[in-house]
C-alpha cells in the first residue's frame, strides 16, 4: 500500500539534520544512517549515505533515479551463496 500523497515522504529527522549540515558545509564525507525507511528526496542527489545493512554500513551514492525509492532497497541485508 502506498504512502498518501497529502502526508508526503518519510524522512528521518535527524537525516534530514544531517543532510542539512552536510549540505552547508559543502563538504563530501559518508553520512552514516541505521534509517532504511527514510525515503530518497532530491536534497539527497549527489549524497554519498552509508545504509546499514544489519552488519554494516554500506555506501549509497544518491542518483536523480533513486528519488522516491527507500534507502533500505539499495543495501541488501541477506547473500546468496549458491549451492
Amino acid at each position: 500500500m502506498a504512502r498518501s500523497v497529502k502526508k508526503g515522504p518519510f524522512v528521518d529527522q535527524h537525516l534530514l539534520k544531517k543532510i542539512a549540515a552536510i549540505s552547508e558545509s559543502r563538504q563530501k564525507q559518508v553520512i552514516r544512517t541505521w534509517s532504511r525507511r527514510s525515503t530518497v528526496t532530491p536534497e539527497m542527489v549527489g549524497l554519498t549515505i552509508g545504509v546499514h545493512n544489519g552488519r554494516k554500513f554500506i555506501p549509497v551514492f544518491v542518483g536523480e533515479n533513486m528519488v522516491g525509492h527507500k534507502l533500505g532497497e539499495f543495501a541488501p541485508t541477506r547473500t546468496f551463496f549458491a549451492h
